[in-house]
């Protein structure tokens, strides 16, 4: 039997209480869908390996296996990520300067 928050990867975790469930790198708050961005961008791992400093060139690696076994998942939730949703989600305005605010409330 798994222990919770084991996904079966040695790098990644899901744990309820981090990334609101999402996985995770492990010991760290870094999203799988972040690693994957960078990755859709264009990034080779040692680039992502520079922003992300903290992380192991194996936990990126890791992570663009676990997308790759679990694709639908991980863009399922970055579409549900992009502003667009957030704003038509949580009822926000976007700002001339980018701010998103609640709707109606242009002073924040």
């Amino acid at each position: 039997m798994k222990s919770p928050g084991m996904t079966g990867y040695r790098h990644i975790s899901q744990v309820s209480t981090v990334a609101g469930g999402r996985p995770v790198i492990r010991g760290t708050r870094v999203p799988v869908k972040a690693i994957i961005g960078y990755y859709k961008l264009g990034l080779s791992v040692e680039e992502i390996l520079e922003g992300l400093p903290q992380l192991f060139p194996a936990q990126v690696y890791e992570a663009l296996s676990y997308y790759h076994d679990h694709t639908a998942e991980i863009e399922r939730d970055i579409e549900e990520s992009r502003v667009e949703r957030l704003v038509e989600r949580y009822g926000l305005k976007v700002m001339p300067d980018g701010r998103l605010v609640a709707d109606g409330n242009d002073d924040f």
